[in-house]
């Protein structure tokens, strides 16, 4: 392990992000919130804590290894959390636990919430909340990859970790750098339209802008308790709905359509296909079933309600305009097997990712095939590409150790005193990114206790770095020299 070139690094990270209070430090001044103390404070804190931690280790410059990356990306979206909580712990005066895990909801881009009584509280501290997450969305490692080469700190072993999995695409630039700024330049082009057609829809600019960072990061959070709901307005929930299956996109095949001007690319990628097909089928089926059971009066409202929803639990942004833990019948477990597929890969999503999926299925025919034709070649392939054993491996490792964690977090929460469908639904509602959950978790985390906030801290944490970047550090031979 590079001890001091770790630490400078950590350094160089605290006093970027310190950087980001400034925009809540000023929207305080304008709206006169009275918290403008408290983002100073924590812009100091924070400064100071960066320069303590960068200053002696000043020249230490050697080139961080592929182990040393993921010991950084884990820690430093946990340091992150805690110095996002800062606000929390001044402003709102939560409990350590609380304030850390809704800054860890923010920034893994998750949206549960401890918070009650949003549309009270000062909007410095809601821009905060919903600034985290669009910070979060696109993942402050790639920001730092993008701006830490500049200063001498090299930056391919962290996009390695951050990306850890099946990896479908190339970079969009030869270089990590141009690589960075060109998702960037992608992420806030999506936002700054998104918060355009808001405004134009008719929210204001502050809301417009707040949930234009949260829709395109897939996050969830809203300044407001009734989430979407408090708008009621068909033609916003039109604007989230393709908003945030933008974000649940590869932003790789982004790139190559606004590149190449050419919108066929949402089309013929095979994942982004398979991605419009299970939004379709499992917004007509739940649709379908809501009208059936006459939970709304028209068909066209049905349609209206289920489309936001699976969009939002497919995107695990976690919107909401109704609890759809609430809904009769087997449309919670549709959804929330919706919300474990979740988006594309390189997408701001969560959950385990339609090419993953896809994959598994594909293998699953592959055996079922291989036992009519033992002697068949059959290679699974991703449209006319073939998959090799090594990826196939990887992504049943990674869906097994899923499933896995998922159980293990499942029983631990029932330790901790949630019953079983609350225990599940905490667990769906952290891992997948999704927000929202089942049972006691149903609209917020506050009634639960410490140790399950903790578990849950945990599980958002495995769902934002896909479960490898997480786990690694548990093995005793990652700790070996």
């Amino acid at each position: 392990m590079h001890g001091r070139a770790i630490i400078r690094l950590f350094g160089i990270l605290l006093l970027i992000y310190g950087g980001s209070f400034l925009p809540s430090l000023g929207l305080s001044l304008l709206y006169d919130d009275e918290q403008w103390r408290i983002f100073t404070s924590s812009l100091l804190l924070t400064l100071a804590i960066g320069l303590l931690l960068w200053l002696p280790n000043l020249r230490a410059r050697t080139e961080l290894s592929v182990r040393d990356s993921f010991l950084v990306v884990t820690l430093f979206w946990s340091v992150l959390g805690v110095f996002g909580a800062l606000p929390f712990m001044f402003g709102l005066h939560l409990s350590f636990t609380d304030a850390v895990f809704e800054s860890i909801s923010g920034f893994t881009t998750t949206g549960a919430t401890v918070i009650t009584g949003l549309d009270q509280l000062p909007p410095s501290i809601l821009y905060h909340r919903q600034q985290i997450q669009w910070l979060g969305g696109m993942g402050v490692i790639v920001l730092a990859v993008a701006i830490l080469p500049l200063m001498g700190v090299g930056g391919m072993q962290l996009y390695r970790a951050e990306t850890s999995g099946v990896a479908k695409y190339e970079k969009p630039t030869p270089r990590i750098a141009e690589t960075a700024r060109a998702l960037w330049l992608l992420y806030f082009g999506l936002t700054a339209a998104c918060a355009l057609a808001y405004w134009a829809a008719g929210m204001s600019l502050f809301d417009a802008v707040g949930h234009a960072f949260t829709t395109v990061a897939t996050g969830g959070f809203s300044p407001h308790d009734a989430s979407m709901g408090y708008f009621d307005s068909w033609v916003i929930e039109l604007i989230a709905i393709v908003f945030m299956l933008a974000g649940g996109v590869n932003f790789a095949v982004h790139f190559l359509a606004w590149r190449q001007l050419d919108p066929r690319a949402y089309v013929t990628d095979s994942e982004v296909r398979t991605y419009w097909v299970i939004f379709a089928v499992a917004s007509v089926l739940v649709a379908v079933s809501l009208a059936w059971t006459g939970v709304y009066a028209t068909g066209l409202e049905s349609l209206r309600f289920a489309a936001f929803q699976v969009a939002s639990i497919m995107t695990s942004t976690g919107f909401a305009t109704a609890t759809f833990a609430h809904w009769p019948l087997y449309l919670p477990l549709i959804l929330v097997i919706v919300s474990f597929i979740g988006g594309c890969v390189g997408s701001t999503a969560g959950g385990i990712k339609v090419v993953r999926v896809m994959l598994l299925a594909k293998l699953g025919l592959r055996e079922l095939f291989q036992l009519v034709h033992p002697r068949a070649q059959t290679p699974v392939k991703i449209g006319k590409r073939p998959v090799g054993d090594q990826v196939l491996f990887s992504v049943w490792g990674f869906y097994v150790l899923y499933v896995l964690v998922a159980v293990l977090l499942t029983g631990a929460m029932m330790g901790a005193g949630l019953d079983l469908e609350s225990a599940f639904g905490a667990v769906v509602a952290t891992l997948n990114l999704l927000g929202p959950g089942l049972g006691e978790v149903a609209a917020n985390f506050t009634s639960v206790n410490e140790v399950v906030k903790w578990l849950a801290v945990f599980s958002m944490l495995a769902g934002r770095l896909e479960i490898f970047t997480l786990l690694i550090l548990f093995f005793p031979a990652y700790w070996r020299h």
